[in-house]
């Protein structure tokens, strides 16, 4: 690619999976050497590191280069950087990281952050499920895919978009950080199933070519929603299994009374 950008994007896929790797290690070293509350979980920083390397997959050959001139490559591309890659980096917990090792100020800032009506907007469940799964309808059903994938910077778009409503739902649904009105897990298993629904008749029409907008030949666009529906669905079982990990069902009335 030509131009004034080409130098930052050729820069970018190797950017995009070192320095969060590099700044998680650099603060799992803090807390493990004097930083508020106990050393650091060793399967938090497998799980992190984890979402880097899928990333590092995404971008960088030979997967990136297939994905700018097959859809098959494109919805490979979707899948890692918008549901597993988001899927480690969240279990990751790298919020609570920083809480723990920022200075106290810093710390009592970014909790304040935390709690603000604009982030409680965005972190609703109902937002969640509209920017990661909603905005699928809207890119494959529009001439928005088209339009986006015509320049590398479309490109980019994106891969941001896809990891940042990837990472803001799977936090919505499993993430171990804390989020502000978090729904119950019942809800949060709900609105699993919403996506998962979306996800599977978007996938259904698009293997049909019903009501989609994807120029590119019948069978990638075929090839890309068997990825879709298959990939999307371990995707969606491990967010499943992080979630149902987390729960920890109240007693009942009954058996509480009777210990008393």
């Amino acid at each position: 690619m030509d131009g004034p950008l080409a130098p930052v994007l050729t820069l970018l896929p190797v950017l995009a999976a070192v320095l969060p790797a590099a700044g998680y290690l650099l603060l799992v070293r803090r807390a493990r050497r004097g930083g508020r509350g106990p050393g650091w979980s060793s399967p938090r920083t497998a799980a992190f590191l984890t979402g880097c390397a899928l990333l590092a997959v995404a971008l960088l050959p030979p997967l990136a280069p297939w994905a700018h001139h097959d859809f098959r490559g494109h919805m490979a591309q979707h899948l890692l950087i918008g549901m597993y890659a988001p899927l480690g980096l969240v279990l990751g917990a790298p919020v609570t990281l920083l809480l723990r090792t920022l200075p106290a100020v810093r710390a009592r800032r970014l909790t304040a952050v935390l709690r603000s009506r604009p982030l409680r907007v965005l972190a609703h469940p109902a937002s969640a499920l509209l920017l990661n799964t909603g905005s699928l309808v809207v890119l494959y059903c529009t001439p928005l895919y088209g339009a986006a994938t015509a320049h590398p910077l479309g490109h980019w778009l994106l891969h941001l978009h896809f990891l940042a409503s990837g990472c803001l739902f799977a936090w919505v649904i499993a993430g171990p950080d804390p989020a502000p009105a978090r729904p119950g897990v019942p809800a949060r298993l709900v609105l699993l199933g919403v996506a998962i629904a979306v996800h599977a008749v978007l996938s259904q029409a698009m293997y049909g070519g019903f009501g989609v907008d994807i120029p590119a030949p019948v069978p990638q666009v075929r090839g890309g929603a068997e990825l879709m529906y298959y990939g999307g669905d371990i995707a969606e079982l491990l967010l499943a299994a992080a979630l149902v990990a987390t729960w920890r069902p109240a007693r009942t009335r009954g058996r509480r009374v009777q210990a008393a």
